[in-house]
Order: C-alpha cells, then structure tokens, then sequence
C-alpha cells in the first residue's frame, strides 16, 4: 500500500505514558556533551532535544501500522522542530502522540509531515514536535 492524502489527521498514541527521572535527563545531557547545569539537581529540567526521545515511542507506533507499509531501511527523517510551553522536568509523566498532518508524493518518494504532541499524563500541554520523514517506495 502507499501513503496518500487520506491518511492526514491519523494519530498514534505511545502504548504508555513516559515518566521522567533526573538520571535520564543527566543521562542524555551526558550523551550529547552539555554540561549545563539546569540539567542536573532535584529541579533538573531537559535539554530542548529531549523531547525526541520521549515522542520517539509515539513514532514507533506509526511505523508500525501496517497499513502505512513503511520500511525503516526505506526512511530518511528530514527536518525537525520543536515549540514548548515549558520545559520538561524530572518527575514529569508525559503522553506522546504523533499525527500525520501532510502526505505529497514525489515519484516513488513518499514525503510525511507529522506531529508530536507532548503533555503531561494529565493534559498539561508541554511541547509539539513537527517532524518530515522521507520513505522511498522504489524497487520495492
């Protein structure tokens, strides 16, 4: 099957809710190799990018569905951009839920825009994630 128009506004919820410790925000601060200190302690907040990791669960479910019949070795995500309402912090539950927003098609080259919505357990608005992902159907 191929990805077209009528799957715009198609969500994907994370099967569960994130729950965000300090030692993973340390963690990840470690991992990309900033030092700042907003990212350590018992108030620790999240670097910006954090927010990939905890709407990447939500992604897993899209490539998942198999009506779409996106193959991993066939994607190539593009742009990315992220818009908060606040930061994330240690102690934090988060939901994550991605939604298609805009399919085109450029020979064999699917072109998919997503969404990712990030809020607390309790629907406090957190941050959204707009994302492109290229998937080439060529030879397949």
């Amino acid at each position: 099957m191929t990805i077209d128009a009528t799957m715009v506004g198609r969500s994907y919820a994370a099967a569960e809710s994130y729950q965000v410790g300090r030692e993973k925000i340390r963690e990840f601060a470690d991992a990309i190799g900033d030092r700042n200190p907003a990212y350590r302690g018992d108030d620790a907040i999240a670097p910006p990018t954090f927010a990939f990791m905890v709407g990447s669960r939500a992604l897993e479910e899209l490539l998942n569905d198999e009506e779409l019949g996106l193959r991993l070795d066939r994607i190539v995500h593009g742009a990315q951009k992220f818009s908060y309402t606040r930061p994330i912090k240690a102690g934090d539950a988060i939901a994550a839920t991605a939604t298609i927003t805009t399919v085109r098609k450029a020979g064999p080259v699917e072109v998919i825009m997503y969404e990712t919505t990030l809020t607390t357990v309790d629907g406090e608005p957190i941050a959204t994630a707009t994302s492109t992902l290229s998937h080439n159907r060529a030879d397949a």
